[in-house]
Formats: C-alpha cells, structure tokens, sequence
C-alpha cells in the first residue's frame, strides 16, 4: 500500500485506512460492551514488551469466550506490520500507543446481510497524547477519589481489559467535573485505593512499595516493569490493601500506564505528600531504572511538549 497522510490499520484480514474501519451497529461489541483490546506503547518506534500485552489479551478472550481466529503470534506479527506501516507518520520525539481490538462481532439475525460475521478484529495506531499529558511530568498529577467504587471482582472481574470501561469513565468525568485536570483512582468495595481509568498506583513508605492486590485490579505491563525494576533495585515491595489512611500518610505516590511509564502524584484528595519533591527519590530511582529499561527518556518526551 503505498504510503499517505492517513494511518493504516488491520481489519479482519485486510490492510485499510483507518477511515475504512467500520463496524456494523449490530456488532456485539457496539450493543453489549461485549469485547476485549489491549494496549502497548512504542518507544522510539518499537512497541514495549508487545509479548506480553498479547498474553494479557489472550487471557482476557479466553475469560469471554471468543476466539479472534489467530494465534498469539500471528497477532503480535500483525501488530508489528501496522507499526511498522504507520512509523513514518511519527514526527520528531513522537511514539504511538498500538491497540487490539476484538470483538464478539454479529450475531446472525433472520433477513440481515452483513459481509461478516463472528468476531471483528482490529489492529491500530494512535498518536500517544504526550502534549496533554506534559504538565503531569512537570507538576505531578492530582488524583482524587471518586463517590463511585470500582465494579467487584465477584461480578466482573478487573484483570481482563474489556470494553466494559463504563464504570471507570463515570468515575473519571465525576473527578474532571470538579477538577479537570485530575486524575481518578477509585476505592474497592472494601474502601481499598484500587485503580484508575489505565492507571495503577503506587504508595512509598519507609522506602518501601506499597500496590494493591491484584485480584482488584487490572494487572498492568508497566505495574510489572516497575515492580521488576523494583526487585532489581533492592526496593521492598508488597502487594496489599491500602486505604486512604495509608495514602495521607504515605512518603510518595505515583501512578504507572502504559502511557505515563511511572509519573508522580502531587496530592491525593488535596493532600500532599511527606516528600518535598515531586518525584521523590525513590519514585525519581525508579524512573531512571524505567528509562534506561525502555532507552528512551519519557520524561524529556512528555515535557518538550511545553515548549511547542
């Protein structure tokens, strides 16, 4: 396909402009929230740990049933062939987030004529939003804590990355209603800090790591980077409830994404942190680690944005 102004995704089999993506509106996915994706990021162009987001999609199909009609190779092969055909519309200090997404796709309904059935199956680019998320890396982020609590594991579980995000995004407009630029981490149904809308997060006492368990959580790549970086780094950690007490007292905070990498938290519900810096040092030690892991400076990334 020769090469234009419009990304390219895969679409069920087939290379197309993003524009020739289109779902049909009886689509599972569309009427139910009946599908899964998953996400990495590039960094200088080359997708982050792709291996292992395609294990965690694989596991989050396998919890819903649907089977994509690829192996996990052929789908981390194809992931890298979008890249790779989208590379050159990367500008200068730009990366993308590279996506999957699956979903159920149509069931066949007496009289219909749609051109596919069973599962649709995209791969896909997207610009990460390093301009809007600069100041984060500049001023720390501001989390607040919403009324809502997250959905309980005993009803859906958090560990598979489904589009069943609404629960997540009405607790994240509640937080940006009030304060636009904050960020949202809501409590368990046990009043345990649990997770974000893409984001994990992570307490610092004592010099130690505090996150909370799995079970309630998605259990996010960049988590695990930063916990294995962690353990490289002779950083205690431990994975257990944490309330709000534990975090207006802790030392430091930070959230991890696939996008943000590692980014330090400024104030949880308007209250600061023992550190005087944002980072703090243990959070700044582990950003380094993370940087060297990824060769790439995130943080300069994110914050030549404010000069542009």
């Amino acid at each position: 396909m020769a090469r234009t102004n419009e990304r390219v995704a895969w679409f069920n089999g087939k290379i197309v402009p993003e524009s020739e993506v289109v779902i049909p509106f009886r689509d599972q996915g569309f009427l139910r929230g009946d599908a899964v994706f998953d996400m990495t990021r590039s960094f200088n162009g080359n997708a982050f740990r792709l291996d292992q987001h395609i294990a965690r999609l694989y596991r989050s199909l396998k919890y819903l049933d649907i089977d994509p009609g690829l192996s996990p190779r052929e789908m981390a092969e194809t992931s890298k062939d979008v890249l790779e055909r989208n590379r050159h519309l990367l500008g200068p200090g730009e990366d993308y987030w590279l996506a999957q997404r699956i979903s159920r796709g149509v069931n066949r309904v007496p009289g219909d004529n749609w051109d596919h059935y069973g599962p649709n199956v995209i791969i896909e680019c997207i610009p990460l939003p390093l301009r809007e998320r600069a100041k984060c890396f500049r001023d720390g982020i501001d989390v607040v804590v919403p009324s809502l609590r997250r959905t309980p594991p005993d009803s859906l579980s958090p560990r598979a990355k489904m589009h069943q995000y609404l629960n997540l995004v009405l607790a994240d407009r509640e937080v940006k209603a009030h304060s636009p630029t904050a960020w949202a981490v809501l409590l368990d149904i046990n009043g345990n800090l649990c997770e974000g809308l893409g984001s994990n997060i992570f307490l610092v006492r004592d010099g130690r790591l505090l996150t909370p368990r799995e079970r309630y959580v998605l259990p996010g790549v960049s988590r695990q980077a930063t916990i294995d970086l962690a353990r490289e780094l002779g950083i205690g950690f431990e994975e257990k409830d944490i309330d709000l007490y534990d975090a207006y007292t802790a030392d430091e905070c930070f959230l991890t994404s696939t996008s943000l990498c590692i980014c330090g938290v400024r104030s949880l519900n308007g209250r600061t942190f023992a550190a005087a810096e944002v980072p703090g040092a243990v959070t700044r030690q582990l950003i380094e680690a993370y940087k060297r892991l990824v060769a790439c400076d995130f943080v300069a990334q994110y914050l030549q944005q404010l000069d542009r």
